[in-house]
């Protein structure tokens, strides 16, 4: 009986090699990527910001366990930090 004959893969064949990154296709890259952690950046802004609106808004409603003035201004950075957080996403939607 004669051997099994299998396809062999020809690794001697031309190897494509990727054509070079022009400077202005490298600026445009760089630029793209720099937008997008941009956006990330704000992204994880907006995720704090939201984390510590919830925390403000906790102590501000937390009762005689906090005085009044820090429940005040507890209170009064929970807005800001609302009204903040949808001014970021307002801009960051148009963009």
């Amino acid at each position: 009986m004669s051997p099994s004959l299998s396809v062999v893969a020809d690794n001697d064949l031309k190897t494509v090699l990727p054509k070079a990154e022009t400077v202005a296709q490298r600026v445009q890259r760089l630029q793209a990527e720099a937008r997008q952690l941009a956006k990330d950046h704000v992204k994880a802004l907006t995720t704090a910001m939201v984390g510590l609106e919830e925390l403000a808004a906790e102590i501000a409603e937390g009762g005689d366990a906090y005085s009044p003035g820090v429940r005040d201004v507890a209170r009064r950075l929970a807005e800001d930090l609302d009204s903040r957080v949808q001014t970021l996403e307002a801009i960051v939607a148009r963009a």
